[in-house]
């Protein structure tokens, strides 16, 4: 019995196991993922978040809706199980608590104006920076997953990596990000709409 077990997960890790893509092969995807990138001026998605905590039998999973307008405004509405809104919009981050506004000002707050590009990079599919990242590539049978590290030694101290899923038309499906910590968000996104009408009004802070 024990070994059908050993066979069994052996089964499963071979199913999900991820391979290291060849140079041409990270070459393609990342041509396919940045083509694709510029021809995007709107975006609306469903999301579900995934925050997992190492001290927490179960992850918090909360839901709503992304929206993001070119050049630089990206919207997060969550709707489940409450209320709360983060908008970044002219080098500012909005933030409505049920009702209960603040904003931010990025310009003088470099963690967060990077946190904004990375979110409009990760939105848009074109982060593939570098000078900014350790880059790794990889493959399964249905999907590509790039691993992103910040070089940066300030940046790396709130976000250890990022890890994004791209489909085979190069389309993010989600996005993960680690803390140094281990503990980690995971993004998952559906109903995907692209260059669809989007009014300013959505972006009212």
């Amino acid at each position: 019995m024990r070994n059908i077990v050993y066979i069994l997960c052996f089964m499963v890790a071979a199913v999900n196991a991820q391979t290291k893509m060849s140079n041409a092969e990270s070459a393609d995807l990342k041509a396919k993922v940045k083509a694709h990138a510029t021809t995007i001026n709107t975006l609306s998605s469903d999301f579900t978040q995934y925050k997992h905590l190492d001290f927490l039998s179960n992850d918090i999973v909360t839901s709503g809706k992304l929206a993001f307008k070119a050049p630089d405004m990206v919207k997060w509405e969550y709707l489940n199980p409450f209320k709360y809104s983060v908008l970044f919009k002219n080098d500012k981050l909005f933030i409505n608590d049920e009702g209960n506004k603040s904003d931010i000002d990025l310009g003088s707050n470099k963690m967060f104006k990077q946190l904004n590009s990375l979110i409009i990079n990760s939105v848009k599919g074109d982060m593939f920076k570098e000078e900014e990242f350790d880059i790794a590539y990889f493959k399964n049978e249905a999907n590509s997953v790039v691993h992103f590290s910040p070089k940066q030694e300030a940046f790396s101290k709130y976000i250890k990596a990022f890890h994004i899923m791209f489909n085979k038309e190069g389309h993010v499906m989600e996005v993960k990000m680690i803390e140094p910590s281990e503990d980690y968000t995971r993004i998952v996104f559906s109903n995907r709409k692209i260059n669809t009408k989007l009014s300013d009004a959505l972006f009212t802070e």
